[in-house]
């Protein structure tokens, strides 16, 4: 179950995905799309992906109610819990390809207005995985956000993917509660974990991964509009 987000130049096209229910207005009752994503923390395509879906979402809203629920995947399971340093990683990993990789995914996040992070630490991305878990025991709202917190700390503040406290910070930041004690642990949501990858991502071979209302699937940093395409065969319009 390994794949290098920073390769996904030309974005393959299938559906899938979960997000937050809304509550329906007055008028015709509104469809439910629900969305499972597969995605690793460590993957910038995967927060591509997640902005283009936020996007699509925010213009179809008074269309559709939205359930979306993330699902570990791990692009290197092998990875240390020490971290490595960026730039070397991927300079081992990809050799002299690194630099027009990132400097495209510069210009992707410019785009979005962001500013991509070449600093900082890379490495084993399970405890983010735990806390992700965690925070959708509270709602998927708080894990939405809290993927996206920890996606604009790593990809964009130069931030560890598996520091602690800024797991717990993060946390704070959408609400969590108990997350420094959840994580103490390192059984806790292991188990639940597993039977994700199990369950989501024994399958597949890269992320982001989407499937909507259980049969649609997409892959890759998909542009808003394939998302909306997607609801409305989803939603039977």
């Amino acid at each position: 179950m390994r794949l290098s987000c920073l390769q996904q130049f030309q974005i393959r096209k299938f559906p899938r995905s979960s997000f937050m229910a809304q509550s329906a207005s007055a008028g015709p009752a509104k469809k439910l799309i629900q969305i499972d994503v597969s995605a690793d923390t460590v993957c910038p395509w995967c927060f591509v992906g997640k902005k283009n879906l936020d996007k699509a979402i925010a213009s179809s809203n008074d269309q559709y109610n939205f359930e979306i629920k993330w699902h570990p995947y791990f692009l290197n399971p092998s990875a240390p819990k020490e971290g490595v340093v960026k730039k070397d990683y991927y300079r081992n990993r990809f050799g002299p390809r690194v630099e027009q990789m990132e400097s495209r995914m510069s210009e992707i996040f410019e785009g979005f207005g962001m500013e991509y992070d070449r600093d900082g630490l890379t490495g084993n991305t399970l405890d983010s995985h735990r806390l992700i878990y965690f925070a959708g025991q509270q709602g998927p709202d708080k894990q939405h956000a809290l993927v996206e917190e920890l996606c604009l700390g790593y990809f964009t503040q130069g931030k560890y993917i598996g520091d602690r406290q800024f797991l717990v910070e993060s946390a704070r930041k959408v609400g969590l509660v108990g997350a420094a004690e959840f994580l103490e642990d390192p059984n806790s949501g292991l188990k639940e974990v597993n039977e994700e990858l199990q369950k989501y991502s024994a399958n597949i071979s890269g992320v982001p991964y989407y499937v909507i209302n259980g049969k649609h699937q997409l892959s890759g940093g998909q542009p808003p509009e394939t998302f909306l395409r997607t609801f409305q065969t989803a939603a039977g319009k």
